[in-house]
């Protein structure tokens, strides 16, 4: 088990989510994304907005998201 914060994930707090796999992690980041949406939540909005933005390029996309999950696969288990 391993531990990351909303903020290592690119988001905007430090609400921790623990996972076995990267997947699983993005998976609950996703869903506390679509929960701060759904509170629009300014801060989180916020961090959507840039989200949006990098996806509008698929290779820093791409970059970014295994620089996660090499971030992920770095950490010391819980």
């Amino acid at each position: 088990m391993k531990t990351m914060t909303c903020k290592q994930l690119g988001g905007a707090c430090d609400e921790a989510f623990q996972a076995e796999t990267f997947e699983q992690m993005a998976e609950l980041s996703k869903q506390h994304g679509m929960a701060m949406h759904q509170k629009q939540d300014p801060e989180h909005l916020e961090a959507m907005q840039r989200m949006q933005t990098l996806m509008q390029s698929p290779s820093d996309m791409q970059a970014w998201f295994e620089a996660r999950r090499q971030e992920f696969n770095e950490l010391p288990e819980d």
